[in-house]
């Protein structure tokens, strides 16, 4: 016999657990158990001003983030919008279901401003790499280097004959912030306690 027709009809009451619908055995509960973010605030509380609208807790943005590198999601649009639909990245996010997504635009703020001027990221690794060497997943005597080779995007209409370069006209304080602190990394004793550099 054919069973009758479902017809969507909302309900007055709802009764609903994120945590219930989150499988056990999913990556983001794994995650979960060792991910501590409760020193974020205290690291960037200088970042913050004392007045005007409350800011998006940055440990939603961090956890977010964790979400984005762990399932390949490298939009950040693309993220929030995953975020906003699926139900154990809400849980991992400590997000309930009528709960706001924070909009693209505020990782971009945050990623380019405070987190990078307060070096948050680098905080979050270094106290990763702690908690790793002090549950003895990781000594902290050796490092890995991916030493993949990636074609650069260049283009060869822009750039200099070799001829015509001279590298005494080169200012260093010219140089990208990125590419200057590659070479503050090199100047390190840490790098340069092997050999000179």
């Amino acid at each position: 016999m054919l069973g009758p027709r479902q017809e969507a009809q909302a309900a007055l009451f709802y009764e609903f657990s994120l945590e219930d619908h989150v499988p056990q055995d999913h990556l983001l509960r794994s995650i979960d158990r060792f991910v501590d973010l409760s020193s974020i605030r205290a690291h960037l509380a200088d970042y913050y001003s004392h007045t005007g609208r409350p800011s998006v807790d940055p440990e939603l943005l961090i956890r977010m983030l964790l979400v984005g590198y762990c399932f390949g999601i490298r939009s950040v649009r693309r993220l929030c919008e995953e975020v906003h639909l699926n139900l154990a990245y809400r849980w991992f996010c400590r997000l309930d279901l009528n709960d706001r997504i924070p909009d693209h635009s505020t990782f971009s703020k945050n990623r380019h401003g405070r987190f990078r001027e307060s070096e948050l990221l680098r905080h979050l690794f270094e106290t990763t790499v702690a908690c790793c060497i002090e549950e003895g997943l990781a000594s902290g005597q050796r490092m890995a280097v991916d030493a993949s080779l990636i074609e650069a995007d260049a283009n060869k209409q822009n750039s200099t004959p070799k001829e015509e370069w001279d590298a005494s006209s080169i200012d260093p304080a010219d140089a990208p912030r990125a590419v200057r602190e590659y070479l503050d990394t090199l100047d390190e004793a840490a790098f340069g306690g092997a050999s000179e550099v």
